[in-house]
């Protein structure tokens, strides 16, 4: 499968690595990596995006807004000042689809205009005017799973059939966008590990994760250092790489298209002799 996004086209007939790019000051990993005296760092976050497409990252994924458990939200104003600068820069010099993670409408017109060629929203496009954006920047659209909202999505979250209701929420997504003008062959999927999910919750999805997306649907799995991994392992968020490793080689092998990983380097390794072992053409 081809997925066209903007300029580049996304070949998705093995998984794929979408490299982690937070200019954030307060995300739950590498939340102000790239910040300086003056504010936001422009060459540490190329430097940092250099470095994961020549890792083997594919994606890149650009988010201005943390949405880790009990985050506050940002303005406008900020998030496009965050993220619309590192879309235009990264687009002028690297060769890789730049994925844009925001639930905002201007972000992601703004974005697309300066080169991004995926939106990746947390909370599927149900913002106000974020459909009719979507829509507007013809860009693939990856749809995610949250109950509830990051401020408060992990204080208890409650599910009769995980697999059942997150599987029925995202089909009425991809309806919404089917309605709106968004082709199907545009829509990605992700479950949503750890938004509004305990641990028996994410193992289940990834268990059935097959059963998560019609036919034709790729599904994006992100797992990489989550607090998941410390409360199953009692692992620290700097000592988590085994457990992410792990988990996206699990979801490989479960068919999911995209992996959104920190830690892009070993992950292109892990993924790399799982490909060699279940296809030894390669």
């Amino acid at each position: 499968m081809k997925l066209v996004c903007g300029q580049r086209t996304l070949d998705l007939s093995r998984p794929r690595i979408m490299g982690i790019l937070n200019t954030t000051p307060d995300s739950f990993s590498d939340g102000g990596s790239y910040y300086g005296d003056r504010g936001l760092d422009l060459d540490l976050v190329l430097q940092r995006a250099e470095q994961m497409v020549r890792d083997g990252a594919a994606i890149l994924d650009i988010g201005g807004e943390s949405t880790r458990p009990g985050a506050a939200p940002v303005s406008e104003t900020e998030e496009l000042q965050r993220v619309v600068p590192v879309v235009e820069a990264i687009a002028s010099r690297l060769d890789v689809v730049i994925s844009v993670d925001t639930s905002t409408p201007a972000v992601m017109r703004e974005s697309a205009r300066v080169g991004a060629g995926m939106l990746n929203d947390v909370r599927a496009l149900t913002r106000p005017g974020a459909l009719e954006a979507a829509a507007a920047t013809g860009l693939p659209v990856c749809l995610m799973h949250m109950q509830g909202q990051p401020g408060t999505m992990q204080v208890k979250p409650e599910y009769t059939d995980v697999v059942a209701e997150v599987r029925t929420y995202l089909d009425a997504r991809l309806q919404a966008c089917e309605q709106a003008g968004i082709a199907r062959e545009k829509i990605l999927y992700d479950p949503g590990f750890g938004f509004g999910k305990n641990d028996d919750h994410n193992l289940t999805l990834l268990r059935h994760l097959p059963e998560l997306a019609p036919q034709g649907v790729p599904i994006l799995v992100g797992m990489s250092r989550k607090s998941m991994i410390g409360r199953l392992l009692g692992r620290e968020v700097d000592e988590r790489l085994p457990g992410s490793l792990a988990l996206a080689i699990l979801s490989a092998q479960r068919g999911a298209a995209i992996i959104r990983v920190h830690d892009v380097a070993a992950t292109a390794d892990v993924l790399k002799l799982q490909q060699l072992v279940d296809r030894p053409c390669i």
